[in-house]
Order: structure tokens, then sequence, then C-alpha cells
């Protein structure tokens, strides 16, 4: 491999550790053990394992359309940073912010950032768009968890505004 490949690998590895260093920062704490929490939530170690894994795949697909096209599809890479700043975003929104409400918009429109990106990747190199599946999967039952702890605790919002 080309030093040139490297540098762009170790550039899609470290955007997507930087998106990932927001999991770590706003970490779940006491506030959200105390939250009403629907039967089927996936246990608390589930989440840096899933998310590992995920942003690695990401980091792997988003290399493998730089190699295809470079810098020629700007559409693609810009749809590829958004995404990855929502993802960050869902962090600060739910756990550092405590609000659930805006978390829930947050990773809607990163539901929709992935949508875009599988679409424009599938133009530019199938196999790295069937790559995000899974993650397009995860972000789904992340939001439909969001809604449903939102649901579930109505006084949450108002509760840490105090």
């Amino acid at each position: 491999m080309d030093h040139p490949a490297w540098i762009a690998i170790a550039v899609f590895v470290g955007l997507n550790f930087a998106a990932a260093t927001s999991g770590s920062l706003f970490k779940p704490g006491v506030w959200y053990a105390g939250l009403n929490k629907p039967s089927w939530t996936p246990p608390n170690l589930a989440f840096p394992i899933v998310w590992g894994l995920l942003f690695a795949i990401n980091a792997w697909a988003g290399w493998l359309v730089w190699e295809t096209v470079g810098t020629g599809s700007p559409l693609a890479f810009a749809l590829y940073v958004v995404s990855l700043m929502l993802n960050a975003g869902w962090s600060f929104l739910f756990f550092g912010r405590r609000r659930m409400d805006l978390a829930l918009v947050d990773v809607a429109l990163l539901w929709l950032s992935l949508v875009a990106i599988i679409a424009v990747f599938w133009t530019l190199r199938p196999f790295a768009a069937l790559l995000l599946i899974p993650y397009l999967t995860w972000v789904t039952i992340a939001s439909v968890l969001n809604l449903r702890m939102l649901q579930l605790n109505p006084d949450a919002r108002r509760a840490s505004q105090a």
C-alpha cells in the first residue's frame, strides 16, 4: 500500500474515532440508569462493542469510496462528515444535555444521512454501501429506542432542567 493510501486510511479512522469520542465524553451515568427503558433495551456493554465495530466498518467504507473516486465526489464525503457530526451530537444531546427530544431529531437526521450516503456510495462502490447496512440497522434500533424512552419518561426533560 502506498503512502497516500495510508494517509487516507488514517484520516477515515481518525474521523470515526473523533465521532466515537463523543460517546466516551458523555456517558450514560446515574440519570440514564434511572430512566424507564423498554424491555428490549440492549445491555449497556453492547453499546461500546457495537459502536466500535460500526465505526471501524464506517471508516473502511469511506476509505473504499475514497480509493475509488479520490476527491471526485464531494457530495459523498460531505454526507459522510455530516453523518459523523450527527452521530457525535446525539451523545451530547442525549447524555450530555439530557434532551431526549432533541436527540430524537438528531438521530432521525442521522438515519436520513445514512440512507443518502448508502445511495451515493452505491453509485460509486456498491460494496462500501453494503458495508453501511449494519450501521443503518443499528441507528434504526437506536432511533426507536430513543423514541420509546422519550415516551416512557415524559418528565425526564423537565427534571433534567431543574
